[in-house]
């Protein structure tokens, strides 16, 4: 038997139709056809609610995605109100508390060149 899940999956389902339309009536290693679907129906009806808890999850993903779409613009608007808020405002622990730097810790982004910055790095001989 194929050692993954799908493959065994389908490996059984074969067997099972090709004892159903061969040979109903015969036994094998001393099982009769319905001996063997009542050995083997845990395993498919495990794969059934493997495939319901997928179709949930899948559902239950794009529920989570909507709801994102709503939290997000809401969380934005209230981290915009504590920016704007007189009282608190982009240097405020609040808004550092909502993981935001706040404004008196940003580094002002004006960097000094070193001497040969026009240069390039390797030259190229001619």
């Amino acid at each position: 038997m194929n050692p993954n899940p799908s493959g065994i999956e389908k490996q059984l389902l074969d067997v099972l139709a090709g004892w159903e339309e061969h040979a109903p009536q015969a036994q094998f290693s001393e099982l009769s056809l319905a001996q063997y679907k009542t050995k083997v129906k845990p395993s498919l009806e495990a794969r059934d609610r493997i495939r319901t808890l997928e179709r949930q999850l899948d559902a239950e993903r794009i529920i989570r995605d909507n709801a994102d779409v709503i939290s997000v613009q809401t969380t934005l608007n209230v981290v915009n109100s504590v920016k704007g808020d007189p009282a608190c405002g982009e240097d405020s622990a609040v808004y550092a508390s909502f993981g935001y730097v706040r404004k008196s810790d940003r580094k002002s982004g004006l960097t000094r060149g070193s001497a040969d910055a026009g240069q390039p790095a390797v030259k190229i001989a001619a």
